[in-house]
């Protein structure tokens, strides 16, 4: 094989396992993000709860 060959199949190899690194990292990325709507919701959930509450406790001494 020449050394054009063993380069060009060199390349091929580093492309393959290049591509199938960014789509593990895209389904990482695709997840995460998932992860951090749900938490934005849940957040904003919480924080109406919060809201809803607060007229009704008493107000603290130091306030």
């Amino acid at each position: 094989m020449s050394s054009l060959e063993e380069r060009l199949n060199e390349l091929e190899i580093r492309y393959a396992h290049q591509s199938n690194l960014v789509e593990e990292l895209n389904e990482v990325v695709v997840e995460c993000d998932r992860r951090l709507a749900r938490l934005e919701r849940e957040n904003r959930m919480v924080m109406e709860m919060l809201r809803a509450l607060a007229p009704s406790l008493p107000e603290s001494p130091d306030e």
